[in-house]
């Protein structure tokens, strides 16, 4: 998972019409380290439809901050720029709720995607 280091390259890498997401975190959370085992296998399964970044809320607390990241982990989709959907709570997510939103995250960037065309 690519590591956003700036806001300038965050506002870079979900200006793209392709669909990503961004994955909130940081170091002292648990619930973030509860996820990293089976998120390079979840990042793998769906590689041709969504890139995923990881955003360090503490780093990059300028985009946590316009982005109103309260819980994390938290995940949130965005295509050219704009936000689609996001998955944020303070809740320990389960690998088949992280899933299930990709999974949503990509059916909402195809159907506006279509529109589009």
């Amino acid at each position: 998972m690519e590591q956003i280091r700036t806001k300038a390259d965050f506002d870079q890498t979900i200006s793209g019409s392709g669909l990503t997401v961004a994955v909130f975190r940081a170091d002292w959370c648990g619930d973030c380290h509860f996820i990293d085992p089976f998120m390079p296998e979840v990042e793998e399964q769906r590689k041709d439809q969504v890139k995923l970044i990881q955003v360090d809320v503490e780093e990059v607390e300028e985009v946590s901050q316009e982005l109103n990241i309260l819980g994390i982990p938290s995940f949130v989709a965005f295509s050219e720029g704009k936000e689609l959907i996001r998955f944020v709570n303070k809740a320990r997510k389960s690998r088949a709720e992280i899933e299930t939103f990709l999974d949503r995250a990509v059916e909402v960037h195809t159907q506006l995607a279509s529109q589009r065309s």
